[in-house]
């Protein structure tokens, strides 16, 4: 395929791939964070990419503001070029843990073309099980734990993800790639499973919490084993720098007290009310 470079074909056999998008689904870096954190941590080496000019729209026509975010980027230095990069699309792999880890761009244009490119990895490696790590701004404080929910390719996939606490998603609107991908998986006899973490919608920076909420649910579903020591110390870190903000502004401060509230609410309730999940941790009352 002349959008799809191979430079070399590591040793692989039935690899899960994990797969992440800028953009769209990105909110926090929860999405592109993962993917690079699991790139090097695990030295993943790249191996293909997806070629850029059929699947973006590069000189989107508007102010300079506006289209920014469309163009490629460049370096110039002294006058001279010294980088010139288009949206990266690229594969890496990591033979221990037998996983394909891919980091992009979401495309604007040519999906199916997009999605093609992807799958013919998939097929080359004989990937069984592919997981997109995304996340939305929603309600939530960033004093309470990461809720995830998923979404996936077949109904047999979800007893499993149940198992591990998760919910799934109910969804209506605009549609993602990971949406089209989801969808060409289960044709393609490839089991695909969306995790998806809520972040604190009035957080913009990069949100290590969530990285690593993500990141244990997915060791586990992959059976694999990872020191998180570092994304541990980074969210204790983020939650401390976030709390020293709130305390210097009396109305964030306030509202996200009924966040907190509303949220162990529905907490609560899931569990059956508070006096069934005093029962369930064996606490007979406070």
């Amino acid at each position: 395929m002349e959008d799809l470079k191979i430079y070399s074909k590591p040793g692989l056999r039935n690899p899960a791939m994990i797969i992440g998008f800028s953009g769209w689904m990105d909110g926090g870096d929860v999405s592109t964070g993962t993917v690079q954190y699991l790139k090097f941590t695990l030295q993943a080496q790249k191996f293909a990419q997806i070629e850029a000019q059929k699947f973006y729209i590069l000189n989107f026509p508007g102010a300079m503001l506006e289209t920014a975010q469309f163009r490629p980027y460049t370096k110039i230095k002294g006058g001279l070029i010294t980088d010139f990069y288009y949206p990266e699309n690229e594969f890496f792999s990591e033979e221990k843990h037998n996983l394909l880890l891919f980091s992009g761009k979401e495309p604007h244009i040519n999906w199916e073309g997009y999605a093609h490119c992807i799958f013919e990895i998939a097929e080359n490696f004989g990937v069984k099980e592919i997981y997109f790590i995304g996340s939305v701004a929603g309600p939530i404080p960033h004093t309470r734990g990461i809720r995830i929910s998923a979404s996936v390719s077949k109904q047999e996939q979800k007893a499993r993800l149940q198992e591990l606490g998760l919910k799934f998603t109910n969804y209506e609107g605009p549609a993602s790639i990971t949406t089209l991908l989801t969808k060409l998986s289960a044709e393609k006899g490839i089991e695909m499973t969306n995790l998806v973490a809520e972040i604190p919608i009035y957080i913009q920076s990069r949100n290590p919490k969530a990285i690593k909420a993500v990141i244990e649910k997915l060791t586990q579903l992959l059976k694999i084993d990872l020191n998180l020591t570092d994304l541990s110390v980074k969210s204790t870190d983020f939650e401390r720098r976030i709390d020293e903000l709130v305390r210097q502004q009396p109305l964030l401060a306030a509202q996200i007290k009924k966040l907190e509230d509303n949220y162990d609410q529905e907490f609560f309730e899931e569990k059956g009310g508070f006096e069934e999940w005093l029962k369930k941790h064996g606490i007979d009352k406070l």
